[in-house]
């Protein structure tokens, strides 16, 4: 699909401080963003951010615009770890997973200085080796975690180099996304 961004905000700093903003400036900044993107001609919209998904609601936007809005907060059903940005996208993608299964056991960390060094350019190795993934697996596995969902959009970014390390499996949304937005 091509894809046109449209980003509410320059950075993860930004993006956080977005995120706890009153929800009626959430609210009217997210729409005008999708009413932008509609003049352009997009008829679907791909919210590409945990948190973001988290802290807007882009279900009710939708129904609003008419638009198809598919966000990473539409996958969650099945895991039982979550690597998360920030606590603001932990917390919305616990919601939905406790929502779908209100039996869950469910474990989360939030790591923002990982999306931090992601965003610098620091190999997928060392940054798997110096912010200890592979040990935050480990727990994750340790404590009955079937499956560890990388709960942000930077995250693919080291997965290979994190699943080299562990045997728990982990779970990336956008695969998903794409198929819901294309139904």
């Amino acid at each position: 699909l091509p894809g046109v961004p449209f980003p509410l905000s320059r950075g993860p700093r930004e993006q956080t401080a977005f995120q706890h903003a009153p929800a009626a400036d959430k609210r009217r900044q997210a729409l005008a963003v999708l009413r932008g993107a509609m003049a352009q001609g997009c008829r679907r919209a791909f919210v590409y951010c945990n948190s973001l998904s988290a802290a807007v609601d882009f279900p009710g936007l939708a129904e609003e615009t008419g638009m198809r809005i598919v966000t990473p907060l539409d996958v969650y059903r099945r895991a039982l770890g979550v690597i998360a940005a920030n606590a603001q996208g932990l917390s919305g993608i616990e919601k939905v997973l406790l929502e779908a299964n209100p039996a869950l056991d469910l474990l989360g960390a939030c790591a923002l200085p990982v999306v931090l060094a992601v965003e610098a350019g620091m190999s997928p190795e060392e940054l798997v080796e110096r912010h200890r993934l592979a040990a935050l697996a480990a727990w994750f596995a340790d404590g009955g975690m079937e499956a560890l969902v990388l709960g942000c959009t930077h995250f693919p970014y080291f997965k290979e180099a994190l699943a080299a390390r562990t045997g728990l499996p982990l779970v990336d949304p956008a695969e998903e996304m794409l198929r819901l937005l294309t139904q």
